[in-house]
C-alpha cells in the first residue's frame, strides 16, 4: 500500500507541522517507508529535521515551477525509514509563478506519481492557507488529516477548509477523503479543553481520532534540537501521543491490529 496524506488547516497555531513531522517519524519507527514533504514556505519541517532551508538548492519550489524529477530533491534523513522533500524561502513565490502553468492544480500530483511507489506513506505538511500550493497538496493526496487545537475558536475556519475539500473532490481529486481530525494541545486540567473535545466529537463523530495529543513542553522543545519528539524524549506525553496516532492510523487503514491491551496508555 502507498498512501499520500496531507496535513492541513488554514488556521495557524494548531500543531499542523508538529503533527506532520512527528506522525511521519512515528510511522517510520514502525518500519514504514515514509516521505515527508515540506509544502510550507516557512520550511519548519525542513529545519526541524536538521536541515538549513538557506542551504536547500533544490526543493519543492524548483520541482513545482521547473517540473523536475522529485528524486533529485529528496534527501535522506538520519533515520532509516524517513526521507524529506525539503522547502526553502523561494517557495513563497511559487504560487505566482504557477498561475499560468497548464493544469496548475495537478502539478504536485503528477510529480508524486513518479515516486509514490517507493514509499508506504507520503505525508505533506501544508502551509496555513488555502492557496494554490495547498490546493496542489489536496489534489495529490488520498486523504487529508486535520489537526484541531483544544482551545477557544477551535472550529473557526474549519467550515471553510471542509468546503475547499469538497470543491477539490468535485473538480480536481474525486478520490480525496478525510482521514480524520486529530485533537491537539489538550490540557485535561482545563474545562475549555474538555468542552472542545466534546464539541468536536459531537459534530464530527467517527471522523475524530481516538488519540488526543496532550499539551506538552517537550513537543515545543524538540524542534530546537532538530529532532522529532520521540527521538528527543521517548517517554514524553507528546511522544506517546504521536506513536499512538501512527498506530491508530495504521489500524484504520487495515495495516495492523491493535488490542486495547497493546495500546500505549496515554
Amino acid at each position: 500500500m502507498s498512501k499520500i496524506i496531507c496535513v492541513a488547516n488554514q488556521k495557524g497555531g494548531v500543531g499542523k507541522t508538529t503533527t506532520a513531522i512527528n506522525l511521519a517519524y512515528s510511522l517510520s519507527v514502525l518500519e514504514n517507508r515514509v516521505l515527508l514533504i515540506d509544502a510550507d514556505p516557512q520550511a519548519n519541517s525542513t529545519s526541524h529535521l536538521g536541515f538549513d532551508p538557506k542551504n536547500i538548492r533544490l526543493g519543492l519550489y524548483e520541482l513545482l515551477v521547473q517540473d523536475l524529477n522529485p528524486s533529485d530533491a529528496i534527501l535522506d534523513t538520519k533515520y532509516d525509514y524517513l526521507k524529506i522533500l525539503p522547502a526553502n524561502i523561494d517557495l513563497v513565490g511559487a504560487e505566482i509563478e504557477m498561475i499560468d502553468l497548464p493544469n496548475r492544480e495537478r502539478i504536485l500530483s503528477r510529480l508524486l506519481e513518479k515516486v509514490r511507489g517507493s514509499y508506504d506513506f507520503i505525508i505533506i505538511d501544508c502551509s496555513p492557507s488555502l492557496g494554490l500550493i495547498t490546493t496542489n497538496a489536496l489534489g495529490a493526496s488520498d486523504s487529508v488529516l486535520i489537526p484541531v487545537q483544544c482551545e477557544y475558536f477551535a472550529l473557526e475556519g474549519l467550515g471553510k477548509l471542509l468546503n475547499t475539500i469538497k470543491i477539490v473532490q468535485r473538480s480536481i481529486n474525486t478520490k480525496l477523503e478525510i482521514e480524520g481530525l486529530v485533537l491537539t494541545m489538550y490540557d485535561s486540567r482545563l474545562r475549555l479543553s474538555n468542552q472542545v473535545v466534546e464539541e468536536v466529537k459531537l459534530h464530527f463523530q467517527q471522523l475524530v481520532f481516538d488519540t488526543i495529543i496532550k499539551r506538552n513542553t517537550t513537543l515545543s522543545e524538540a524542534p530546537s534540537f532538530g529532532l522529532p519528539v520521540l527521538e528527543h524524549d521517548a517517554t514524553a506525553a507528546g511522544s506517546v501521543g504521536y506513536l499512538n496516532l501512527a498506530r491508530e492510523l495504521l489500524q484504520k487503514n487495515g495495516l495492523t491490529k491493535i488490542s486495547e491491551e497493546e495500546r500505549i496508555i496515554q
